[in-house]
């Protein structure tokens, strides 16, 4: 693939097909520039050793529908920003769904693959996509988005996404000429509740009542629940989480998306980056789920289990979170896509956010249309499903 240089003749847009070809250190200091203080980055997503460990094991690359062609934007010879971009031949993995835009345009005589994605695959977390170096965030996330928008017609692709942009980024893509889409999940917020029985007060009795109940129901699966980190994994703990992922996998989309080899590399390279919290019974793992830990939030991935045990789902992954996140100062949990279940588990909608560009004229204004009417639907959801929080009504009028 080609890309065109921005208009500033002094940028430079280019592509790499693979992370392998920039140091790590480079990359991270447009991804991941916060964490030069030593601190973990905001998430770990957009980082190198994320990205490439994704490449490295095999889990995105040539055959999987996913092909990395990361843009890089050099002013006078500096990398001033980056983003992490991949040519799909399928919609698959995204979380932000396009499925039907891409029936409709096909039903009309059009190919709607392949198209360009700005994205972590396999990844619903809201983080920054159009990554720039600190004092270059204007003319970086313009320059990115002209390479990819130029990237996509050249090739004669149907359309380019970013998706799960921060809010800043939605407002600053729009503002440039790319549609804007709104979504929503359901995220947990410290609001100074200390500890998790400070966060239970915070509720309705009854929704109080409800979740002592699961994690009492929770615990009586025979075992004992661990929450590890860094030096505490062992090789031993990825080989059960492996067989939890596949089972997962294997029921949610067919083929498990990340392969082994990636849980290994991540041991190697991240051990720091995840907690793992399993549920041992003999002192075996029969329950597992995988967090990533970012500067100040908490992002539950994935889930899995050999045996099945009332309630135990909700104590790994939303409470066990909470609790983490309380002991370890995170002010935030993301416990990952849909799942309105979460809501009484004191995990609210959200917001959530990504950018669109459509290459025929006629297709976008169809698009811009449904995405108009979706924005508002989701504004209503939002305030109704906020409105059924399990809150204490005192609470939710302060908050309103």
């Amino acid at each position: 693939m080609s890309a065109a240089p921005g208009p500033e003749v002094e940028i430079e847009v280019s592509t790499l097909s693979s992370l392998a070809g920039i140091p790590a250190a480079e990359w991270d200091a447009c991804a991941a520039p916060e964490a030069a203080d030593g601190g973990r980055p905001n998430d770990p997503f957009t980082t190198h050793r994320f990205l490439h460990a994704l490449e490295e094991s095999g889990s995105v690359g040539r055959g999987t529908g996913w092909e990395p062609h990361h843009l890089l934007a050099r002013k006078d010879g500096k990398l001033i920003a980056v983003a992490p971009l991949y040519a799909k031949g399928h919609s698959q993995g995204e979380y932000i769904f396009d499925f039907n835009w891409a029936h409709a345009y096909e039903n009309a005589g059009g190919n709607y693959y392949p198209k360009l994605q700005i994205a972590v695959p396999f990844t619903p977390a809201t983080g920054r996509r159009f990554l720039t170096a600190p004092g270059h965030e204007a003319e970086g996330i313009s320059a990115l988005v002209q390479g990819a928008v130029s990237l996509a017609a050249q090739n004669r692709m149907s359309s380019l996404h970013a998706t799960f942009c921060t809010e800043a980024e939605a407002m600053a893509g729009e503002a440039i000429g790319l549609l804007r889409r709104t979504t929503q999940q359901f995220h947990w917020q410290d609001e100074g509740y200390g500890d998790f029985e400070g966060f239970l007060a915070a509720l309705s009795s009854r929704k109080r009542k409800v979740i002592r109940k699961e994690r009492r129901t929770a615990q009586e699966f025979g075992g004992e629940i661990v929450c590890l980190t860094g030096d505490q994994l062992l090789p031993e703990h990825w080989d059960a989480f492996w067989r939890f992922y596949q089972d997962t996998g294997s029921r949610k989309w067919g083929t498990p998306y990340l392969t082994r080899a990636f849980f290994d590399i991540v041991h190697r390279t991240m051990a720091d980056d995840v907690m793992l919290c399993l549920a041992l019974r003999g002192g075996r793992p029969i329950a597992g789920a995988l967090n990533f830990i970012g500067r100040q939030t908490l992002f539950g991935r994935y889930w899995g289990c050999t045996e099945h045990h009332s309630c135990l789902h909700f104590e790994l992954c939303y409470y066990q979170a909470i609790d983490w996140a309380l002991a370890h100062g995170l002010s935030r949990v993301e416990a990952g896509a849909q799942g309105e279940h979460k809501l009484a588990r004191g995990y609210l909608p959200v917001e959530t956010h990504s950018l669109h560009w459509i290459g025929d004229a006629g297709f976008r204004e169809a698009i811009a249309r449904y995405l108009a009417a979706e924005a508002e639907a989701v504004d209503e959801e939002i305030e109704i499903l906020t409105s059924y929080g399990p809150f204490r009504r005192d609470r939710r009028d302060e908050a309103e």
